[in-house]
């Protein structure tokens, strides 16, 4: 793994809302970081309501983890694009993320209670 990339327990209860609604709640999330980026919180699938999400074809690689996959969160309100990844083959080194999501988007809102 890289030197600059640290994974941990993500201490308590985190929570995913979208437009107000809870998709998401864990208390067994993962805290990445890396480097000088802000902390990353990386749900497992099984705590997140998957019916709110629909796979996207965007793909993006980094050097240190992988190539990501992206979904969509649709909401009634509309679709908040590619605003979902996940590592499904991550590197060795950051293997603990494998198959876990990350949100990321101004209408979504991961906290920790």
């Amino acid at each position: 793994m890289a030197d600059h990339i640290k994974i941990r327990q993500a201490a308590g209860t985190w929570v995913v809302r979208v437009a107000g609604a809870v998709v998401g709640e864990s208390k067994t999330a993962l805290e990445l970081s890396e480097g000088s980026y802000p902390e990353v919180i990386y749900f497992p699938r099984g705590d997140i309501a998957m019916a709110f999400l629909d796979p996207s074809e965007n793909t993006t690689h980094c050097p240190h983890k992988g190539d990501a996959s992206y979904f969509h969160i649709v909401t009634k309100s509309g679709t908040l694009e590619n605003s979902v990844w996940s590592y499904e083959a991550p590197y060795e080194g950051v293997g603990q993320i494998e198959g876990y999501l990350a949100f990321g988007h101004d209408m979504v809102t991961v906290e920790k209670l």
